[in-house]
């Protein structure tokens, strides 16, 4: 078989600059994604009502990610109200959801006023449960302990947990400390994901948390974390495993045989496609667009269906 284009042969599991523009977006529709038996199937959201046969789902959760809180610049000159927008985006779902996510880069520079800040802005939205992961940004200069004095009680070693809801198994994950570019997890954290699935059946849905992508999305800026083979050996006996991660701005989906990873979007700023330009720095786009580059995620499961349902919304 000759290898196509879009083919990297230094590493099979990476996705080269068309494959990542082809699947990556800051705007457009909303995307519905149901991963079924591990097999992910999309459909712009609004192009079919669902079924009034449809069952209510059993969890129903939102995530919001790299809200910057403390960041100043033109990209976007008031992070505070668009995060604020995305929250009432969350209060205003007809419903309310099980918990809130939020993964990673709470904040921009990891101060205990802007710690305080954004902690005071979540106990607003509308859900009785927050659960975090940090982002880099969240531990510049102290490995993550005023992050873990803020939003580290119940967690284990630098903020690491699971647990369970509805039939769901949760993992939130921490690889945003001892970076070398790449995102590392750590032998500890490692062993904690082996052992925490082990007396799991194979049957159970797993849902991870990061901030940093669990797969080769753009190592040359950091899009990825070196030891996640390791970890995603463990949840491949699992029919249906979905990783939910932030730190590249924009929305972009990737299967490989049973896991599924999401990037979601940000509540501050776009940034630059994979290999537009020489970093990912932030983007400034015309301030009428804007908010359809910041958004929430939905995300759904209907017991005895095994069925994940996602859906991207930006900000209105």
């Amino acid at each position: 078989m000759t290898p196509s284009n879009d083919y990297d042969p230094r590493d099979p599991h990476a996705m080269t600059r068309r494959q990542l523009l082809r699947h990556s977006a800051w705007f457009g529709a909303a995307v519905g994604l149901s991963v079924v038996g591990g097999e992910v199937i999309s459909q712009v959201a609004g192009t079919a009502a669902r079924a009034e046969s449809t069952p209510r789902p059993e969890l129903r959760f939102a995530q919001l990610s790299d809200s910057h809180l403390g960041f100043q610049g033109p990209a976007n000159t008031n992070v505070i109200g668009t995060f604020n927008e995305a929250i009432g985006q969350i209060n205003a779902l007809g419903y309310t959801p099980d918990f809130v996510i939020h993964t990673g880069d709470l904040t921009h520079l990891a101060t205990p006023e802007q710690f305080d800040q954004v902690k005071q802005m979540l106990t607003q939205t509308n859900t009785p449960h927050v659960f975090t992961v940090p982002g880099e940004h969240d531990s510049i200069d102290d490995a993550g302990q005023k992050y873990r004095a803020a939003f580290g009680a119940g967690t284990r070693g630098d903020g690491w947990y699971s647990f369970d809801i509805a039939g769901v198994h949760l993992i939130a994950l921490v690889n945003t400390l001892n970076l070398n570019l790449l995102g590392h997890l750590g032998q500890d954290q490692l062993e904690f994901i082996r052992k925490d699935v082990a007396p799991l059946s194979s049957d159970t849905p797993i849902i991870v948390f990061s901030h940093i992508p669990l797969f080769a999305m753009y190592p040359d800026w950091g899009w990825g974390t070196d030891d996640a083979t390791q970890a995603l050996s463990y949840l491949r006996r699992f029919a249906s495993v979905t990783c939910l991660n932030g730190h590249v701005h924009q929305l972009f989906t990737k299967t490989e045989g049973n896991i599924t990873f999401h990037s979601g979007t940000t509540t501050a700023y776009p940034l630059p496609h994979p290999g537009d330009g020489p970093a990912p720095k932030p983007v400034t786009i015309p301030a009428g667009k804007l908010h359809d580059a910041l958004g929430i995620r939905e995300v759904s499961f209907v017991r005895g269906q095994q069925q994940l349902a996602i859906r991207e919304e930006p900000l209105k």
